[in-house]
């Protein structure tokens, strides 16, 4: 016996794509929308993209207001003056270490941390919860934190940029709120396979916790690498300041630093902050594009509440 295929009902079919076809209040919304999208994403580019024309730019273009999207009178003086700078390279050396560490470290205390936080059993649950909020809107002070890492002998030392700023309360929550959606079925399973609650914690959550943990560790880094003001306090060797503060250092002292290299004064004013800004961005623009299949999904997660 052969059987075959009915034939489809053209005038049928025609009448479906006529109902399905975009009405004119559709096509006007998908215009505007559109529009709207596409100046989003040049507003947000353009700063950038001004930076770097800015940056490849002679400094007198950039005084007469004539650097817009591209880069006039090609100019490379300040980024070899800067290039050519040993501590330059010796500072942007600190920055990659102290991010490194700094990262780690405020990794392992927030994913324990809240982890605990995320079982409702816990004891005094609540008085850590609300102890953690407190500390996103007071904190201790700038003067009392200067004293406790003088007292601490942390001076001149990675810990002053480190362990301060160890733990942010807004990450935290975030991972919080991820775990606390965690499938409790799978630990389950596995405390019966024999895992500790370290071994369920370090095999079983943080392996199903990519997104959650990757869009931290962003965070973090961005943080680390950006931050200059910790240094500036506690860091009085130049040897041991990160990048950000020697960039800091070189745009505030523009004129002295063009009269000792034998530079124009007026040309470093005029090119050295957005070659400052464009050294320190490029490393975060370059990572970015690995975590970010994981930025938008770990975010989502960390922020549904079950």
């Amino acid at each position: 016996m052969v059987t075959t295929n009915p034939v489809p009902d053209i005038s049928a079919v025609r009448a479906v794509t006529t109902t399905i076809k975009d009405t004119p209040a559709y096509t006007i919304f998908r215009v505007v929308n559109a529009v709207v999208l596409v100046t989003i994403c040049f507003v947000t580019l353009y700063p950038f993209v001004n930076l770097v024309a800015k940056a490849f730019s002679s400094q007198g273009y950039i005084l007469a207001g004539e650097v817009n999207l591209w880069p006039r009178g090609f100019n490379l003086t300040t980024f070899d003056w800067v290039f050519h700078d040993e501590r330059f390279w010796t500072n942007y050396g600190n920055t990659v270490v102290y991010t490194v560490v700094a990262t780690a470290i405020s990794m392992v205390i927030t994913t324990t941390f809240a982890y605990a936080l995320s079982k409702r059993h816990l004891k005094g649950r609540a008085f850590f919860v609300g102890m953690l909020v407190v500390t996103m809107f007071f904190n201790g002070g700038l003067i009392p934190n200067y004293l406790l890492i003088s007292e601490l002998g942390w001076k001149n030392t990675i810990w002053a940029i480190v362990v301060p700023n160890a733990i942010s309360a807004f990450n935290l929550l975030v991972m919080k709120s991820f775990f606390e959606n965690f499938p409790a079925e799978l630990e389950e399973a596995a405390a019966i396979d024999g895992l500790t609650t370290y071994g369920i914690f370090l095999r079983v959550v943080l392996p199903l916790s990519k997104a959650v943990v990757a869009t931290m560790i962003l965070f973090y880094a961005v943080s680390f690498w950006n931050s200059w003001f910790p240094a500036f306090l506690y860091l009085s060797d130049p040897d041991l300041q990160p990048v950000t503060l020697y960039l800091r250092n070189l745009l505030a002292a523009a004129s002295g630093a063009g009269q000792e290299s034998g530079m124009e004064a007026v040309q470093i004013g005029a090119n050295l902050q957005a070659v400052a800004m464009l050294l320190t961005v490029i490393p975060i623009i370059a990572i970015y594009p690995f975590v970010q299949k994981y930025f938008v999904t770990g975010v989502m997660l960390g922020s549904v509440k079950g």
